[in-house]
């Protein structure tokens, strides 16, 4: 696979799984915590790769995975703090992120999308046409959207999804389940079941 050049991964993980009722970066449908999965998935085509978290996940981390915690005066924003915390520690990079409620997403799908926004310049994201909206965590930034983004969070506006949309973001258009974010017990459920019968499906 080839590694974008100036950017680096970020692995989302440091909300509060409320719908899921426990950390959703910690489950598993690919024999390792999604979290670490999807970092190795992002490491593929990155110069360098972090989980993004909240201060209180750190200790709990693998050391063989670089993370960056939430700085303070982003705390309790959501991704966006995420993204400006990434921009504050490496303000001359691009961030290809991913949240960890995909576990769908392959490396082809993270190819053909990296091939797809190679000419924007301010970010790109998938799309999900059924819902006329964009997947803010499937999503390239460039580093010339740090200040667009800084200038949202001081009028206190921290949707992804407004950012995206007022700066005519790239759009993806992926396949539908590529899309599709588990994020209560149910749809997990169902997730597990899906994967592993794929996975025999392409042993037999």
């Amino acid at each position: 696979m080839k590694i974008k050049n100036n950017t680096y991964g970020l692995v989302v993980c440091g909300g509060k799984s409320t719908r899921m009722g426990r950390d959703k970066s910690l489950l598993v449908y690919h024999q390792k915590p999604q979290r670490y999965h999807v970092y190795e998935r992002l490491e593929a085509f990155c110069e360098k790769t972090f989980i993004a978290c909240n201060p209180s996940q750190v200790d709990g981390m693998d050391t063989n995975y670089q993370t960056l915690a939430d700085l303070s005066p982003y705390s309790g924003i959501g991704p966006m703090a995420a993204l400006l915390t990434a921009f504050t520690h490496h303000p001359q990079h691009d961030f290809l992120v991913m949240g960890c409620d995909y576990p769908f997403v392959t490396e082809k799908d993270i190819h053909n999308f990296l091939v797809g926004c190679e000419c924007e310049t301010r970010a790109a994201a998938f799309y999900n046409e059924k819902q006329d909206l964009y997947e803010p965590l499937l999503a390239w930034y460039s580093h010339r959207t740090a200040g667009a983004l800084m200038k949202l969070f001081e009028q206190n506006e921290y949707s992804l999804q407004y950012f995206l949309q007022t700066t005519s973001a790239g759009k993806y258009y992926g396949k539908p389940e590529t899309m599709n974010s588990v994020d209560t017990p149910e749809s997990m459920v169902t997730a597990k079941a899906r994967i592993q019968n794929k996975i025999k499906s392409a042993c037999s």
